[in-house]
């Protein structure tokens, strides 16, 4: 018995893409592989092609452009002989990715500050910001 597949509103449900983003996939050639089609002209999704878009999904939230997701899936499809490009790809994205990861935990500890800050001014019972110089009493 052989896969009958998934349809593109199954894909699209296991993914989390809308269809309209499963065939701008496609034309943009971000796919591993061709997408089949039944006898009708429906697309026809393997289980591969579901677990590539699920990369894919994850590679965009991790900031990877399209246009780097299309090449990686280019040289998957090529085949074997070019993995070296594909893992300095992975490598460069992976860089970029530690590199916002970096600027988010800066940007974490600063609004861990101001949390501590505020919920010690509240704490203490001040009113008014505690960001503002308090005019000094002249004598």
């Amino acid at each position: 018995m052989t896969d009958p597949g998934l349809s593109i509103g199954q894909v699209a449900r296991r993914t989390g893409l809308s269809v309209h983003a499963l065939r701008l996939y496609e034309r943009a050639g971000l796919l591993a592989s061709e997408v089949r089609r039944d006898a009708s002209g429906r697309r026809v999704y393997s289980a591969w092609d579901v677990e590539w878009l699920a990369n894919c999904v994850r590679f965009r939230a991790s900031g990877m452009p399209l246009a780097t997701i299309g090449r990686l899936a280019q040289l998957v499809r090529e085949g074997s002989g070019n993995e070296a490009e594909r893992l300095e790809l992975l490598r460069e994205h992976r860089r970029q990715v530690v590199e916002r990861i970096a600027r988010l935990h800066d940007c974490l500890d600063l609004v861990n500050a101001k949390v501590d800050s505020y919920e010690r001014h509240l704490a203490a019972g001040a009113s008014g910001d505690p960001w503002q110089q308090q005019p000094q009493p002249v004598n």
